[in-house]
């Protein structure tokens, strides 16, 4: 049985001047999947992430997050309606603690009172291994670091949909398997996740389904294996 559809984007379309980076952009993601998004640079990924979440505004289409549409919807009640996101470039307050940065996320994108905050970022900071670091300051941590923080303050607004970008840029094979590692914890814990990335070995074993885009289209969709294998994706990627 299918799980119920979670996120619906529908004929999307978005240009800068004459480069086309969405055109005509249709699907679904349903509850409970890890989503891989892959395309080479300058596909557009990031400025697609950025529609989702509403930083970047589209040309036209719709977007249904939960069954609402929510096309016009600012950035900041998309978040206070589940939908968490990532930066490819961790962006936290430097000055500030590992845990502080996480309370101000859960506060003001999360829905939660000052007072109902250290439990919860307790929990995060627990399961994104990020404990021994809590009163460390932001500006400190390590790249890796870095990143589980950046996943972590994402987590803290308690998200139903979680928009990974590109973590895997700058990571050892060893730290990206952590980090794949803990998105599957992500999805075991409810949160539906969907991840852009570059690394095309990555999206293989993180992602229940994949989403290839090349020249502002969808040219394959479906299982991680049997879109890498389709002739389009080969001849994007691998000029073959």
């Amino acid at each position: 049985m299918m799980s119920a559809t979670l996120l619906s984007v529908s004929n999307l379309n978005k240009s800068f001047g004459a480069v086309t980076i969405a055109d005509d952009i249709s699907f679904d993601i349903y509850e409970g999947e890890v989503v891989g998004i892959i395309g080479p640079n300058g596909a557009g990924k990031t400025t697609l992430f950025g529609m989702l979440a509403g930083t970047v505004g589209a040309d036209s289409g719709t977007i249904k997050f939960g069954g609402s549409n929510i096309s016009s919807t600012p950035t900041y009640v998309r978040a206070q309606m589940g939908m968490g996101r990532t930066y490819q470039i961790p962006r936290p307050f430097t000055h500030m603690t590992v845990a502080d940065n996480m309370r101000v996320a859960s506060m003001f994108a999360g829905g939660l009172e000052p007072a109902e905050c250290g439990d919860w970022v307790k929990q995060v900071l627990e399961f994104t291994g990020l404990t021994s670091q809590k009163d460390m300051l932001a500006g400190k941590l390590s790249l890796l670091g870095r990143k589980r923080h950046e996943l972590a303050r994402a987590l803290a607004t308690r998200p139903s949909l979680l928009l990974v970008d590109e973590v895997a840029a700058g990571l050892t094979d060893a730290e990206v398997d952590e980090f794949i590692a803990l998105i599957r914890k992500v999805r075991d814990s409810g949160i539906t996740v969907v991840w852009i990335e570059h690394v095309m070995k990555t999206m293989l074993s993180a992602t229940d389904r994949l989403l290839a885009i090349a020249g502002g289209k969808i040219i394959a969709s479906g299982k991680p294996q049997d879109v890498i294998e389709t002739k389009e994706v080969r001849r994007v990627y691998l000029g073959a």
